[in-house]
């Protein structure tokens, strides 16, 4: 690509692209392109110019080079499917475009010509307000209608014209707010599926998602989701369909019924003919989910909104009852052009939605408002223990094995079935088989998964069983071979076990470090001290592990080999206190805990049905998320409580001020209107001050750090 450097300096660059023109599709290219080099820390493209502002770090050669490889045809893939740049477009187009109509408006067209526009603008306001009338409702584009119309009759145009500009500028400014806020949203919420299992001549097959073609016949497990659309063609699954259809029921799929993208299988398996390539509507159908859902609005927007409507009665009052006592058609106008409603009911939702754009920015995804209300007045906070507060990467220290059986052996058996089932626990012994080079194809029927207790399989004929001690032994009874009593009794006890039993009998125990996270303690410090009174562990490891973790991290209270209704029930009991929960877990068996939390919260590298049933997610790097979003949701809370004040202590006041001739009725609506879009501006702005940002931010990095050497350690003891 051809450019030309405007401006450098140390670290930033300033380049021109030679080109006659720059689309908002090349701009999002060139973009998303640069940010992929090595060294880029941050690119602005200006479509409407065609330059790029890059800040980088190092030599700047490496950018000139990159810049000199640049073609808009092999970097299209980079780009997903919606950026949000076309979209800001449109509404800045708009934007513009309105205020050189009103400016045009106003310098060229000669009164009678500005008296003819004015009426026929007016018409729309006018049916709106009749529709309400119509309805049996006293509502906002009532008073506009009342408004408008009284300044018409009363021949003042100019006012009637300024105060249909500003309804029309908010109106802008407010659809695009929620648009963009609702964009960022389902972005955040896309798919965030890598890898899916699937049919390559006759054998199961872990591919990358993009590299699954149409056609391809995909197989999806227990506590998976789906990531492409299509049909069954074998199997039986009931499917968690509440992202796509808000459906609260799972639903059964049998051979030839139709899977969409993004649910998850709660219980069975399922293989399915691929229809739609990676990304295809799955974005539409997200924006369709949130627009529609009630999620999205928060008690207090709820109440917002309706003390909007139930206001109007009063402002139409007071202007019928300011002209009965004055004969001022001035004075009643004074209760016309001012009204509580339109910043209410802008304020609120822009309020929230951006404070949820705010925590994607920190790899938050917030599902809806009512949440981080919810997270703001939470004072009981529950932890599940494996991934979550312990490092979401544990490793195989040892493996012991009876009966003679061979080490690698039984790695090998457990990593066969594991893999198919995505937990911390799960993942550790699938990495610790890929370290010793164990090999372990497809070796076995179909595997069962019994949430919260373990897997059932036949492999090579004989049958197999993985999982905690209260599966192998007291569910599905198996034995301590004979004279190997005492090698089972020494177990250690700081160590998590898997138990591994074949044909009955107990092969292998593979015990497995679960280190807790540099970050958690100091978490858990910090969100004490956000208003959170009871912070609470729950696990179904062993009394020995867990208390060892409850001392260090600094809890309440901790419940240890609990199982998944264990915790829900817990939940329960905490809400008849009339307490507030958040539940915070990563793994199948704390679904039905983060469903029944107030707010749950799952880990990112948890499993998918986690991630679908709970209201929020977090990045699994780092617990310091947590603080972050508790931080903005009590801020989001201040902000809405200081909107409140503000909305009705101004207003009220230019309400008197008109009502004692101290402004004219276009006065009061210009301010009226121009502390509409400041408040509506000033709720988009960040929540989180700069410098709690770069705290945060700091810790953050050091908790990464410190959890990485943990990990770089592990693979250099390997």
């Amino acid at each position: 690509m051809k450019c030309k450097i405007l401006h450098e300096s140390q670290g930033r660059m300033r380049i021109h692209t030679v080109q006659p023109r720059m689309t908002v599709e090349q701009a999002d290219i060139l973009e998303y392109y640069l940010k992929a080099r090595a060294g880029v820390l941050d690119v602005k493209v200006n479509d409407r110019t065609g330059d790029a502002i890059i800040t980088y770090e190092g030599t700047r050669e490496g950018i000139v080079e990159a810049l000199s490889r640049f073609s808009y045809q092999e970097n299209a893939g980079l780009v997903p499917e919606h950026t949000g740049r076309a979209l800001n477009r449109e509404y800045e187009d708009k934007l513009v475009l309105t205020v050189v109509n009103r400016v045009v408006n106003i310098l060229f067209f000669p009164q009678p010509l500005k008296r003819v526009l004015t009426g026929i603008k007016a018409i729309p306001y006018l049916l709106k307000g009749i529709g309400t009338l119509l309805r049996g409702k006293i509502e906002v584009a009532l008073l506009d209608a009342v408004a408008i119309s009284a300044s018409i009759l009363t021949g003042d145009y100019d006012t009637a014209s300024s105060v249909m500009f500003l309804l029309g500028i908010g109106e802008i400014l407010e659809e695009w707010t929620h648009k963009k806020s609702v964009d960022d949203l389902a972005r955040t919420m896309s798919l965030d599926v890598d890898k899916v299992w699937t049919v390559v001549q006759g054998e199961e097959v872990l591919l990358p998602i993009n590299e699954v073609q149409i056609g391809a016949e995909i197989i999806i497990r227990t506590g998976n989701m789906i990531p492409l659309d299509g049909k069954l063609c074998s199997g039986e699954a009931m499917v968690n369909q509440a992202s796509m259809t808000g459906e609260a029921v799972p639903v059964r799929k049998v051979a030839g019924s139709y899977a969409y993208a993004g649910t998850v299988v709660e219980e069975g398996e399922c293989h399915i003919i691929v229809e739609k390539a990676a990304g295809s509507g799955r974005y539409d159908r997200i924006v369709k989910m949130i627009e529609e859902s009630e999620k999205l609005k928060s008690s207090t927007e709820d109440r917002a909104s309706h003390l909007a409507d139930k206001l109007v009665p009063y402002s139409l009052g007071g202007s019928v009852l300011a002209y009965l006592l004055t004969r001022n058609v001035t004075k009643a106008l004074a209760f016309l052009m001012v009204d509580f409603s339109c910043a209410l009911k802008l304020s609120m939702p822009v309020a929230v939605l951006s404070a949820m754009r705010e925590a994607g920015k920190y790899h938050i995804s917030v599902k809806g408002g009512k949440f981080m209300e919810a997270i703001s007045e939470a004072n009981t906070i529950v932890f599940d223990k494996t991934g979550t507060l312990t490092y979401a990467k544990p490793k195989v220290e040892q493996i012991i094995t009876f009966m003679g059986e061979d080490e690698n052996e039984m790695l090998r058996m457990a990593a066969c079935l594991e893999e198919h089932y995505p937990h911390s626990m799960a993942n550790a012994v699938v990495t610790e088989a890929e370290l010793r080079d164990l090999h372990h194809a497809e070796r076995h029927s179909k595997v069962e998964y019994v949430v919260a207790h373990g897997i059932s399989s036949i492999y090579e004929g004989k049958r197999v069983l993985i999982g905690s001690y209260h599966f192998v032994f007291e569910d599905e009874h198996c034995e301590i071979p004979k004279g190997e009593e005492e090698k089972f009794n020494s177990i250690p006890e700081e160590y998590s076990s898997l138990y591994l039993a074949v044909n009955g009998k107990l092969a292998a125990a593979i015990l497995i470090s679960d280190p807790l996270r540099a970050e958690a303690k100091d978490v858990i410090g910090r969100l004490k001290s956000l208003g959170i009174d009871k912070v609470v562990m729950m696990t179904g490891d062993n009394k020995h592990t867990a208390k060892a973790v409850a001392k260090k991290v600094g809890v309440d209270e901790f419940y240890a080999e609990v199982l998944p209704e264990d915790k829900a029930t817990f939940i329960q009991e905490e809400h008849k206190k009339g307490r507030k929960v958040i539940m915070v877990g990563d793994g199948i068996n704390d679904s039905p805990a983060l469903s029944e939390a107030d707010t749950g919260i799952a880990i990112s590298a948890g499993a998918a049905i986690a991630r679908e049933v709970a209201d929020v997610t977090v990045s699994e790097g780092n617990l310091y998320e947590l603080v972050i979003l508790k931080e903005i949701s009590n801020r989001l809370m201040r902000r809405i409580n200081d909107n409140y004040r503000f909305i009705i202590g101004f207003n009220s006041a230019l309400i008197a001020m008109g009502f004692f001739g101290v402004i004219t009725p276009s006065g009061s609506a210009l301010f009226h209107n121009l502390s509409t879009i400041a408040t509506g501006l000033k709720s988009m702005t960040a929540l989180l001050p700069e410098e709690k940002k770069e705290e945060v931010e700091v810790l953050g990095q050091n908790a990464i750090a410190i959890n990485e050497g943990y990990a770089l350690q592990n693979a250099k003891s390997a």
